[in-house]
């Protein structure tokens, strides 16, 4: 009776835990969100002066509806003639410049460019001989690198675990390099989970067959 009891609590513990998780970073984000977007509205136009509950998810629902605005009229001429001056005007002040380039430059490359995405999951022996980690092929080496390394050099990102925002960006050859079958997002719960969590529940299995020549 114990051991069932025990059993089903620990149950009930793996079905409603990543639900509650789920759930409250869902209303974190929104309440995040709308910390900082409503106060930014007039109060004369802000409907929660006039109702008497606050609306979970006004502020996200009025930021889409402002980047979506945004991103019409920057579609026409008009709009990317505004846009080209005030770019123009930041490139002029040294330190926003720097950083006003270098974010316009990742959210290109995030949002615009799917083909510079991650594209393989990839074992590299690092940090030192024997020792591997899980890294993700980003694009191969272009420009200066390129010419330095060769045109058999790719781009790999290695995350840390469990937090994969950060990590290291290591130029390798190809034929170094032990090719995963496991999609990109299963390399990302391998990594979340440090490891605790495998692609179809078992363990990678290195194939000296998927090496490239």
């Amino acid at each position: 009776m114990l051991l069932w009891l025990r059993n089903s609590f620990l149950t009930g513990i793996v079905v409603s835990a990543p639900i509650a998780a789920t759930l409250w970073l869902v209303w974190s984000f929104l309440r995040w969100v709308d910390g900082r977007v409503v106060p930014l509205i007039p109060a004369e136009y802000n409907p929660e002066n006039y109702l008497p509950v606050a609306i979970p998810g006004l502020g996200l629902l009025i930021a889409v509806v402002a980047l979506t605005f945004l991103g019409a009229i920057t579609a026409n001429i008009f709009g990317r003639t505004l846009i080209g001056l005030g770019e123009r005007i930041v490139e002029r002040v040294p330190l926003v410049s720097s950083i006003y380039g270098t974010v316009k430059q990742i959210v290109q490359t995030v949002l615009s460019q799917q083909e510079q995405s991650f594209d393989k999951v990839v074992l590299i022996e690092y940090p030192r001989a024997g020792t591997f980690a899980v890294g993700f092929v980003s694009a191969p080496a272009q420009g200066e690198i390129a010419k330095a390394l060769g045109e058999d050099v790719v781009g790999v990102f290695i995350p840390t675990a469990p937090n994969p925002t950060s990590g290291f960006l290591i130029y390798e050859k190809k034929e170094n390099l032990t090719y995963l079958d496991m999609p990109v997002d299963a390399g990302a719960k391998l990594i979340l989970s440090a490891g605790l969590v495998y692609p179809n529940g078992k363990a990678p299995q290195p194939d000296e067959s998927k090496r490239t020549a």
